[in-house]
């Protein structure tokens, strides 16, 4: 991993390590985020007795860990196995993760161009890190166009090959719902009511296609970025079906089961 901050962390600052050493009574690690070493007092890696440590952690194991207590002076960082709650190692760990996406973007496009990984990213972060606290997020407003890598000083061939990568990996994928439409009418104005009808169903959501199968048959197609909002379009166009029955009509619409 590339990404690393200068300096020391912050009292509480929730921090990824890597064990280095294992002694009797303390865990030495590696602050990964920092580039510096902390300790791990026995008391702080788990709740209770602990008779053995190295049932705990092992060497090379990585850890998710809450800053304690530094002393600059002497280079000191006490950390906490045991003060980490889920929510925290979680978040932590998914922002690792999210960065190390980031680092893949940058490693594609310094193979591209022909250039060294880490210095390109050292580049790019450099002038990232002057708005955000990871790379992660900021390529993400590239993607939303809330933010422009050149703007921001990243050389312009680099800030344009990156910006074209970013909004293809960023873009989001389409959550599809199939469904087949039956309508029937006996009613005078029944095309009138038809036609009524689907144009309703055309206007429940941008997202909304619909297909002439024959019979009386419609095809249903409704694409969004997100689950939720396509099933809302769904259960709005089964309402429009059931506004549609009366004694001298019926309308139906049944979800197509992908396999």
């Amino acid at each position: 991993m590339y990404y690393h901050r200068k300096g020391y962390p912050e009292v509480d600052e929730i921090v990824l390590c890597q064990v280095t050493k294992i002694f009797p009574n303390s865990v030495f690690v590696d602050i990964l985020e920092y580039k510096k070493s902390g300790m791990v007092h026995i008391s702080e890696i788990a709740p209770g007795r602990i008779r053995n440590l190295r049932d705990f952690v092992s060497e090379g194991r990585q850890i998710v860990c809450k800053v304690l207590k530094i002393d600059e002076q002497k280079g000191y960082i006490d950390l906490s196995l045991r003060r980490v709650n889920t929510t925290e190692r979680r978040n932590k760990l998914e922002e690792v993760k999210q960065e190390q996406k980031a680092e893949g973007i940058i490693k594609n496009l310094a193979t591209k161009l022909k250039l060294n990984a880490e210095q390109l990213y050292e580049k790019i972060s450099e002038k990232v890190f002057k708005d955000y606290d990871y790379v992660f997020p900021c390529f993400k407003a590239v993607a939303a166009g809330e933010a422009d890598l050149e703007k921001m000083g990243v050389e312009k061939k680099i800030a344009q090959e990156l910006s074209t990568i970013i909004i293809e990996k960023f873009k989001p994928q389409k959550i599809t719902i199939e469904g087949e439409i039956a309508l029937k009418t006996y009613a005078p104005n029944g095309i009138e009511k038809i036609k009524a009808t689907l144009l309703s169903v055309e206007k429940a959501a941008a997202n909304v296609i619909v297909f002439y199968l024959g019979g009386g048959r419609y095809k249903l197609v409704i694409e969004d970025v997100d689950y939720e909002p396509a099933e809302k379009s769904f259960l709005a166009i089964e309402k429009l079906m059931e506004e549609f029955n009366d004694k001298l009509s019926t309308a139906t619409v049944e979800r197509i089961k992908k396999e």
